[in-house]
């Protein structure tokens, strides 16, 4: 057991997230552990978020955001808040500045539990999404799924939270259009040239949307914080929403604010422990805690 580092198996509104604790250590959690890791039913996930020792200074830590397919993601705000409650529970610490890809990342938990993540600023230019081609107005792109004259999706809203996300506007309930075959072609569709999240958004109110999402890299999940951001933002840029609103994910509701002051968008909603335990992060073999669960340790 030498090689192997303690983890947490964590859920944020479902979203499942390994909390993998890499301090100290110069390696990365390896693709092959991924996969390995997301064929086992127990450890099956949306996203590792893999905390590493803090590359700069005033921060708390580096961390590494891999897919269920093995790639690397720039953006999970459901992964970062379950980081943030267990070194919150590890250290007494309520606030946070991480490094990653993406650039930095100020989360706090509050006194209720419910934990707040500063998602950084959207971007809409086309080459920062990116788009393989170039369109002036990233409020509404031409891209359709179904027949020209009728299609079933169409004219999404594209933006950057960090990664790529393309939000089809629809009338109907999110639940009825089948994204789980629509999710995996417009992903990897040739305008994405580094694939796409893509979601389906239904407006209640100016303050309340329904969202569901085909996670880059993960499939379908049942909450995407940054979808959620990147849906709150385009809401509002096309004028559906206002700049707070709630966003309800299979996995229960987020709010999202949209700050005038600052162009950031800061994302809120509950991160849940579910147990812990040890793995090896080149080949994903791994080993629950005896005392694991929901009355067992909470601190990695």
């Amino acid at each position: 057991m030498a090689d192997h580092v303690q983890f947490a198996r964590m859920n944020g509104l479902g979203n499942k997230i390994l909390v993998v604790d890499m301090r100290g250590r110069k390696d990365r959690v390896a693709p092959a552990a991924a996969i390995a890791l997301n064929a086992d039913p127990e450890t099956e996930f949306d996203q590792i978020m893999a905390i590493h020792d803090p590359r700069a200074a005033g921060t708390d830590a580096w961390i590494d955001i891999v897919n269920s397919d093995g790639s690397m993601a720039q953006a999970c705000g459901n992964g970062t808040r379950c980081v943030v409650q267990a070194l919150s529970a590890e250290t007494g610490k309520k606030a946070f500045l991480f490094h990653t890809v993406a650039g930095l990342l100020e989360a706090k938990e509050h006194d209720g539990g419910l934990i707040s993540v500063d998602m950084g600023a959207p971007r809409f230019g086309w080459s920062e999404i990116p788009l393989a081609e170039e369109f002036h107005d990233t409020r509404r792109i031409e891209l359709q799924i179904g027949p020209i004259d009728d299609p079933v999706l169409h004219s999404p809203s594209v933006a950057s939270m960090g990664n790529p996300h393309a939000i089809f506007w629809v009338e109907n309930d999110v639940w009825s259009y089948e994204l789980e075959r629509f999710g995996p072609l417009l992903e990897n569709h040739p305008i994405f040239p580094e694939r796409a999240n893509i979601s389906i958004a239904r407006v209640r109110s100016r303050e309340e949307m329904d969202l569901r999402t085909w996670e880059r890299g993960a499939g379908l999940t049942l909450a995407c914080g940054s979808a959620a951001c990147a849906a709150a933002v385009s809401g509002a840029r096309t004028g559906r929403t206002d700049r707070t609103v709630t966003v309800n994910v299979p996995g229960g509701p987020l709010k999202i604010e949209w700050r005038e002051r600052d162009d950031h968008v800061i994302m809120t909603g509950p991160a849940e422990w579910e147990w812990s335990g040890r793995l090896d992060p080149a080949t994903g073999a791994f080993e629950r805690d005896a005392a694991s669960g929901a009355n067992g340790a909470r601190a990695l």
